[in-house]
């Protein structure tokens, strides 16, 4: 949760971005209308506002500077020239993807991986790949964020659609497309064509192919969140390193670069992993350092932060729990707002006060989209603290609502200012660069810097390289601190 959301300002009226669904794996198709024109380009410069919820932006001018640059490089030598836009998301998720408006976003995540513009422009261009090859306007489906690692859900507003794990929900698709091979293969091949035609060494694309397989090794995962949403082969890497090298032969010896110290610079200070500033959790209590506010999580729930809100999840989905902010106004007004965003009918609203707080309590249904979906319970619950309105909505089908309406009171009753130093002044670790002052391995550096041994490993992907790897004298390497 970012205090710079817009969910900390004002509620929109009928408009209440709640995005709620189970918190892994879950993914919803539906008939994709938006296709692309056949005799134009896109026009994407801009991010969708709903990514940008769900996400956040990056703000960091520089990288966003080279991802701008290098994208209106690639587009002029692509094969669908278009006013595409390139965007770097606040997810330590590694990950990038292209929505079919023209719009590419990497993820700070897969920012911190790459080891040189190489790496970098290859990716960007199997993305940008993906739209100017129309891939998405083939696709007849198309996933929702969860398809990327993250959590999607719903826009609860007065009509509620689909039915998840007894949960009314509509999920909103926001272009994530899950290619096939076919259409992976192709994106590759564009990904060299357009790096190679804009000078840079293709083969390192093929290299961070690597990178991502030992991440899902080191991190025992099924599948990296990269690779789940673009399918590898066992010949990937083979056949990338073919293309690239058929790819330099067309160059007639012009020479081609990788530029890992420039890189490297570029990437001085990214933020590395969760940023604890945005909440974080930590014995089962979600902590905000600049909001300034703790509360508990129920006992052995799922839960995920997002920019927009706080979701928490029964184990089996069939309840669900969302802190979220519901504006700066009054309780009444806020509560109304809430009301007719999640479409409650017949609720009953009571003042009171929790945990020393101002506060009001909602309950009612939800209103049913249509005669086969299952409306939800719902028992919200506003805290006036301060000038800021917060929200905890809970959900469940109404034949199990008495079992999981504990569990909704007890995290509200929970929430309190948060005081300990300790966790306000929780901050994210970086991206460090240093320079190695004499021949030494990876591992040896890392320990020189305090780095410890069990972490030896994730620096050495985060590196591109092996424990015992030889670092020369000047050469630059990645570590990580606060």
């Amino acid at each position: 949760m970012s205090m710079n959301s817009p969910i900390f300002s004002t509620l929109r009226t009928g408009a209440l971005l709640l995005l709620l669904a189970p918190l892994a794996g879950s993914s919803s198709v539906t008939n994709w209308a938006g296709r692309l024109p056949e005799n134009r380009p896109t026009q994407g410069p801009k991010p969708d506002p709903a990514v940008i919820a769900q996400f956040g932006l990056y703000n960091n001018a520089a990288l966003q500077k080279l991802i701008d640059a290098k994208g209106k490089q690639m587009t002029a030598v692509s094969d669908r020239p278009g006013n595409y836009g390139f965007t770097i998301v606040d997810s330590p998720v590694i990950n990038a993807f292209a929505t079919p408006d023209g719009h590419v976003y990497f993820t700070r995540g897969i920012m911190a991986h790459f080891n040189n513009e190489a790496q970098f422009a290859g990716v960007l261009g199997h993305e940008l790949g993906h739209i100017t090859a129309r891939h998405g306007k083939k696709q007849q489906t198309r996933s929702t964020i969860a398809g990327i690692g993250m959590i999607l859900g719903s826009v609860i507003a007065p009509r509620v659609m689909q039915s998840v794990g007894g949960i009314a929900q509509q999920a909103v698709g926001l272009g994530m497309l899950k290619y096939g091979r076919d259409d992976e293969n192709e994106a590759d091949d564009l990904g060299v064509k357009y790096s190679t035609k804009i000078g840079y060494d293709a083969s390192n694309m093929a290299d961070f192919f690597q990178t991502l397989s030992r991440t899902e090794a080191q991190s025992g995962s099924s599948i990296p969140t990269f690779l789940s949403t673009h399918p590898n082969s066992a010949d990937r890497y083979t056949r990338v390193k073919g293309l690239a090298s058929r790819a330099r032969q067309s160059t007639g010896g012009r020479p081609l670069a990788v530029n890992r110290d420039q890189y490297l610079r570029a990437i001085e200070g990214l933020n590395y992993g969760e940023d604890p500033r945005q909440g974080f959790v930590e014995g089962s209590v979600f902590y905000h350092p600049d909001l300034k506010f703790r509360f508990p999580i129920p006992s052995g729930w799922k839960s995920q932060n997002s920019p927009e809100q706080f979701q928490m999840q029964e184990p089996n989905g069939k309840a669900l729990l969302v802190f979220l902010g519901a504006g700066n106004g009054t309780l009444d007004a806020a509560a109304q707002s809430l009301a007719k965003s999640i479409g409650l009918q017949s609720a009953n609203a009571q003042k009171t006060t929790i945990n020393g707080f101002p506060a009001m309590v909602i309950e009612g249904d939800q209103t049913a989209s249509d005669q086969n979906s299952t409306p939800a319970h719902v028992l919200a619950q506003l805290i006036q603290d301060g000038q800021s309105v917060y929200a905890f909505v809970g959900l469940a089908a109404s034949g199990s609502f008495s079992t999981y309406a504990p569990q909704f009171q007890q995290a509200a009753q929970g929430y309190a200012r948060l005081t300990e130093a300790s966790k306000l002044n929780r901050q994210p670790e970086r991206i460090r660069i240093k320079t190695a002052t004499s021949s030494t391995t990876l591992a040896s550096a890392l320990a020189a810097n305090g780095i410890p041994s069990k972490r030896y490993e994730e620096l050495a992907i985060l590196n591109g390289m092996k424990t015992n790897d030889q670092l020369s004298k000047g050469m630059l390497y990645k570590v990580v601190g606060k």
